[in-house]
């Protein structure tokens, strides 16, 4: 059953996941070489260097790997293993950088540097995610890159579910506009970004 990479690669991930469940090695390492990279793009993109992106990313998998029975197929697997990966990230987060999540962020000019931005930079995901604050990358990232709710955020971040909102709210918004077609702005913003 699934003994050769040729019937792996081509099994359904909960295929591979109850091959796994039993100890199948080599039918995780096919969920690792499908999903991994779509998890440390995750990391990434909630603020994590390629190397710590690398590590978390290891953690999660082997915390998948011995949680592996408790995967219901409720969901995805690639969605399982990212609120993993997620919460092993906001944890480390939470650890090294002591960041206060109830405080408001400064003000660095953000908006500013969203309004000069050119049109190439409108469309790089990753260059509008780190014009947030680490504050509002996290919660944007655990909202919709690892598919929690609100209320799921609120809870692995300890912060109450209103401000949660109001960072996934601003986060968006920066986003937004960031990302935003050259066609869609109105003439005062055209003006103001070209005079």
């Amino acid at each position: 059953m699934l003994d050769d990479a040729a019937t792996r690669s081509s099994a359904h991930d909960l295929e591979l996941v109850a091959v796994a469940a039993a100890g199948g090695r080599a039918a995780f390492g096919e969920l690792v070489r499908r999903h991994g990279t779509p998890v440390r793009a995750l990391l990434r993109r909630m603020g994590a260097d390629p190397a710590l992106a690398d590590d978390i990313a290891q953690d999660a998998f082997m915390a998948a790997f011995e949680q592996i029975s408790d995967f219901r197929g409720e969901g995805t697997f690639a969605a399982w293993v990212k609120r993993i990966a997620a919460r092993l990230y906001v944890k480390r987060w939470r650890r090294d950088r002591r960041v206060d999540l109830m405080a408001l962020p400064p003000d660095d000019g953000t908006q500013r540097l969203i309004g000069e931005a050119g049109a190439v930079a409108r469309i790089d995901l990753d260059g509008a995610m780190a014009a947030l604050t680490a504050v509002e990358r996290v919660c944007v990232s655990l909202c919709f890159g690892a598919g929690l709710s609100h209320a799921e955020v609120a809870l692995v971040l300890n912060t109450p579910l209103g401000t949660i909102k109001s960072h996934v709210k601003r986060g968006m918004d920066k986003l937004r506009a960031r990302l935003a077609p050259e066609s869609s702005l109105n003439g005062d913003q055209k003006a103001s970004r070209h005079g």
